[in-house]
């Protein structure tokens, strides 16, 4: 009886106490290349995953002390209320209502909502911004899905569950572009060359945090230092440019770390 209340228990998880016991379960996106993309191998490769790791690393754990739990957008909140895992660094955007259910350290990247189009679709530019009535992919619980909404009404918004599923989505046609943050954007043209393109000037600014539960103020604090430390030594920059660099997209300067 004891031993399946504790595997049942929905109390959320203090990084710290499980970092000094020697593992750590991290919440990231599978289907994010360059940024959080787990391969046919099981291997998890990209962006938010080096953050994780170099995370993981300053607080004493090493990556096989790892375990990667997927984290879809609209579950990220209920996973780290429930316990479920220790912090989330999956593209994870800033703003007053998670802030209200949970807490975050960073922010360790600034991103813009931008949007995918197949590469021969010149309907969406910087001039010629999304129009009434064309069908517009994002992803259910995601702040872009939100954002979507509230510029563009006239449109036809579809949610999936993955950014993944819009991809394959507009591949075959059955939407006219995705929307999400640029970043992301650029990890699925980067993945597909020459099959789609980033258009659009950025309609949002997304700073990127780790979310964690409320109340870890001290992890919540060393996350921060080694957010810091990692901007600081260059493992930042070399991560950014060897998940990126062969994207195109132009890499920005790193964040300024606010400590929220």
């Amino acid at each position: 009886m004891l031993a399946l209340t504790a595997c049942g228990s929905t109390e959320p998880r203090d990084p710290l106490t499980d970092a000094a016991e020697g593992s750590l379960i991290i919440g990231v996106k599978y289907d994010q290349p360059g940024l959080g993309l787990r391969n046919p191998n099981k291997a998890m490769t990209g962006f938010d995953i080096d953050v994780a790791r170099y995370i993981a690393n300053y607080l004493g754990v090493q990556p096989d002390q790892i375990t990667w739990k997927e984290a879809p957008s609209a579950q990220r909140e209920t996973l780290i209320k429930n316990g479920e895992v220790d912090f989330i660094v999956g593209t994870y955007s800033i703003n007053e209502s998670r802030l209200k259910a949970v807490d975050f350290a960073g922010p360790y990247y600034t991103a813009g909502q931008s949007f995918l189009v197949r590469a021969d679709d010149d309907r969406i530019s910087d001039e010629h911004p999304l129009q009434d009535g064309m069908r517009l992919c994002s992803v259910s619980g995601s702040t872009s899905a939100v954002n979507a909404q509230k510029y563009f009404p006239g449109v036809q918004l579809q949610q999936f569950d993955s950014y993944s599923s819009c991809v394959e989505a507009l591949a075959r046609g059955k939407v006219d572009a995705l929307t999400t943050d640029d970043i992301i954007l650029a990890g699925y043209a980067a993945q597909y060359p020459g099959e789609f393109k980033v258009v659009g000037t950025p309609i949002t600014t997304e700073e990127y945090g780790v979310g964690l539960a409320k109340g870890m103020d001290a992890a919540r604090s060393k996350i921060n230092d080694a957010i810091e430390q990692m901007i600081a030594d260059g493992s930042w920059e070399r991560a950014l440019q060897g998940a990126l660099g062969s994207s195109g997209f132009p890499l920005p300067d790193p964040p300024q770390v606010n400590r929220y």
